[in-house]
């Protein structure tokens, strides 16, 4: 997918920004251009304090001169802007392919709002095609995953259980310390289900399920940019 037109997508989600607002600046490929654009309007003199969701982003941020808070400081925001690894037609995600999404999920539930910005290629009919992010805390982490494993098995996960890292020798560490275990189910059938059995494992401290979040998506396709709501 063109990188011209994911920096299309960010371009119609910048059309949302207005000066004063307080803004969650999401991680990702298309995420950075929407940081990069918005980053250019603050030069212009548009006014705006943002919430970054990784380290990544607030360097980024930092590097374009954009105001930073925290959710100290800041207990609400207007508005998070943030890539997605999938999204369905009611507009729930997978995320955590970058591996922020604690991050991610704690900046969107306190936003008024979520707009997601895509290419085509993340829109599926039905979630589960890209592995399910399930951030861990390192302590227990045999029994935890044990127990995740008998959760895929109970939600009728198609493949199996992998510590993101392990195969090169030094697992993944989030910005946060934990660990990430991908699933892959190749379909989720009762996403609000499982997300409710994932995070009643003690050892898991959040999953890439976004359920009932976003509320507008900018999609890019080789059509043009396509603008989706929530229950359209």
């Amino acid at each position: 997918m063109s990188e011209a037109l994911k920096r299309e997508a960010a371009a119609q989600a910048l059309t949302e920004v207005r000066s004063g607002m307080r803004l969650g600046l999401g991680t990702g490929s298309t995420a950075k251009h929407f940081v990069e654009l918005l980053g250019e309007k603050v030069a212009s003199g548009l006014d705006v304090i943002c919430v970054p969701t990784s380290e990544v982003t607030a360097a980024q941020a930092k590097s374009l001169d954009i105001p930073l808070s925290d959710l100290e400081t800041l207990d609400r925001l207007d508005l998070t802007v943030d890539g997605a690894d999938e999204l369905d037609a009611a507009l729930n995600l997978i995320k955590g392919g970058g591996g922020a999404l604690l991050r991610e999920k704690i900046v969107a539930a306190a936003s008024d709002a979520m707009i997601v910005i895509a290419d085509g290629t993340k829109l599926v009919e039905t979630l589960g095609r890209f592995p399910l992010p399930i951030e861990v805390n390192r302590f227990g982490l045999g029994a935890t995953r044990r127990t995740i494993a008998e959760v895929l098995l109970a939600h009728g996960a198609e493949g199996g259980l992998k510590l993101r890292g392990e195969d090169k020798g030094t697992p993944f560490v989030t910005d946060g310390g934990h660990l990430i275990l991908d699933a892959f189910f190749g379909r989720i059938s009762r996403p609000e289900a499982l997300s409710m059995d994932l995070l009643n494992i003690p050892g898991v401290v959040q999953h890439g399920l976004f359920l009932n979040m976003c509320s507008k998506a900018y999609v890019a396709t080789p059509d043009g940019v396509k603008r989706l709501l929530k229950n359209n």
